[in-house]
């Protein structure tokens, strides 16, 4: 088979799960891929990823150049990213998406303050720098409510819920200490997010909501699309998430996270917080959709036409936490989609996804009952 013409070099930063979906959604196009990163057995260079590597740590400014002069365009697979780097990137070469949007979901205060800019709804919140803020947040806010640190949190890291409000001295000390903000506690109907790709010349492809189920902090399953999803609701999440993709002159993926509170038009959509990148409740897109999130993430930064974000059936995403699948359990479910990313299993960690696709959601129900009772 005549391998496809290289159109294109894109360099990630980061080598994880992401930037090796990433990498392998393009290669049918002749995109190929660097990454940096600093482990060298990172899953972007295993079987699955096949990308060239730099290894270094993410602060390295000589390799953050080396990997903006090598490739046609920079762009990212999680938050982390230091700023600075992306700041050099953007002196030396071409970054997408837009370093700010990265910056901003970098801290929960600037990134509240960027919906309540925007006439997002978000959460009740007060910022908190002191344990004296804190108590007076509290009263400000109420309890129960979470406090949560400004930066570095992911999966239900950085977090503390106050029930009683006597009890902030230990959360301030349990959290470290560090600037945070104090969230009111949502009593909500349901976790959604929409997933939307943005072209350079401002093209939007909308993937439908999905509605998300976490425990522990770590999201468990996807359902896409979201079971009962009234149009104006859906027509709130993409009005969203199109007013943010335009602020930052998005190129690229990005997806919201919201809280829904109520049922049917009238039920609110409050924002969480924005993951400039792929994202993990975009998974189901890989089997789920005409064109991934990936592929159109990888479309979009190299100044590419977008794919169509329309699904194709009904889809659920499994994460596996920890361990794989029982030996031979998914020989049992021939219609099943398992991605191992290649990483040790270990408590907490995100070692690969199952999708399931269905043609509608009676069925899709019944594969996710079937998989239940036999994968576990």
């Amino acid at each position: 088979m005549t391998k496809p013409r290289t159109i294109g070099t894109v360099g990630i930063i980061g080598g994880g799960q992401l930037a090796q979906m990433l990498a392998s959604s393009v290669r049918h196009l002749g995109i190929k891929c660097t990454v940096l990163d600093p482990n060298p057995d990172c899953c972007a260079t295993n079987d699955l990823g096949q990308c060239d590597q730099i290894v270094a740590d993410y602060d390295d400014e000589q390799a953050l150049i080396k990997l903006a002069k090598s490739c046609d365009v920079v762009t990212y697979e999680f938050e982390n990213v230091p700023g600075q780097g992306a700041a050099l990137i953007a002196g030396h070469g071409s970054i997408h998406p837009n370093p700010a949007a990265l910056s901003t979901s970098q801290d929960r205060l600037s990134e509240r303050a960027m919906f309540k800019d925007l006439g997002i709804p978000v959460p009740p919140f007060a910022q908190v720098d002191s344990l004296d803020q804190l108590i007076q947040s509290l009263e400000q806010v109420g309890a129960p409510s979470i406090l949560k640190a400004r930066t570095l949190g992911y999966d239900g890291k950085g977090q503390v819920l106050i029930s009683d409000p006597t009890k902030a001295a230990q959360a301030w000390d349990t959290l470290g200490k560090v600037p945070a903000i104090l969230d009111g506690f949502i009593e909500f109907t349901r976790e959604l997010s929409i997933i939307a790709t943005r072209s350079v010349d401002g093209h939007i492809e909308y993937y439908p909501l999905s509605e998300n189920i976490h425990r522990g902090g770590i999201l468990r399953l996807t359902k896409a699309p979201a079971r009962q999803v009234h149009k104006a609701v859906e027509e709130k999440a993409r009005d969203s998430v199109k007013k943010i993709l335009e602020h930052f002159e998005y190129a690229g993926t990005l997806a919201v996270e919201f809280f829904q509170v109520g049922q049917g038009a009238d039920a609110k959509l409050l924002a969480n917080e924005i993951a400039p990148r792929v994202h993990n409740t975009g998974h189901w897109t890989i089997e789920g959709a005409k064109t991934s999130q990936f592929e159109n993430h990888m479309r979009a930064v190299l100044g590419m036409e977008l794919g169509s974000a329309e699904p194709t059936g009904h889809s659920a995403m499994i994460n596996l936490i920890g361990n794989e699948p029982r030996a031979g359990s998914m020989e049992a479910m021939p219609n099943a989609n398992i991605h191992l990313y290649g990483k040790e299993p270990r408590p907490g960690r995100k070692i690969g996804h199952i999708t399931l696709n269905a043609p509608s959601e009676s069925e899709l129900d019944a594969m996710l009952e079937r998989f239940t009772r036999i994968v576990g």
